[in-house]
């Protein structure tokens, strides 16, 4: 779990070391804003709840909805859940970080990397695709 969670409490902890060093606390406090909001926006917060592969793959299986594969920390993950909007939850979302049945997936796909955000959408699997084509095999 912690690997999940590092990069957004390295950011906290770098916000907090830059906001005590200001002589001015208004500053300091702008700077500490900043900090936490790119450890919330590169956290897991940001997405939907994950699911194990093994969830992931069955439930696509049943209703044919994609299935993301991404990790904390990574801006392709975050543009595409970005983009993705209110849909996002039309996805099934597994965490490569906390499972490593996904990141084998993941290594399958890519020959051997854990690149992400690796998506597989009816049978077809497409390593850091454009958000629109993951948005044309949504379901309206």
């Amino acid at each position: 779990m912690w690997r999940s969670w590092w990069f957004a409490g390295l950011l906290v902890a770098c916000g907090l070391f830059v906001a005590a060093a200001q002589d001015d606390r208004r500053v300091g406090v702008v700077e500490l804003l900043v900090f936490l909001a790119l450890a919330v926006l590169l956290s897991p917060l940001v997405f939907p709840r994950s699911l194990t592969a093994a969830q992931a793959q069955e439930r696509s299986a049943r209703d044919g909805r994609p299935v993301v594969y991404w990790r904390p920390g990574c801006r392709y993950c975050l543009r595409l859940r970005r983009r993705l909007g209110r849909r996002a939850g039309q996805v099934y979302w597994v965490n490569i970080w906390r499972d490593p049945a996904g990141a084998a997936a993941v290594r399958a796909v890519t020959g051997g990397d854990e690149t992400v955000p690796t998506v597989v959408a009816r049978g077809e699997a497409v390593v850091n695709p454009e958000p629109a084509w993951l948005l044309g095999r949504l379901t309206p």
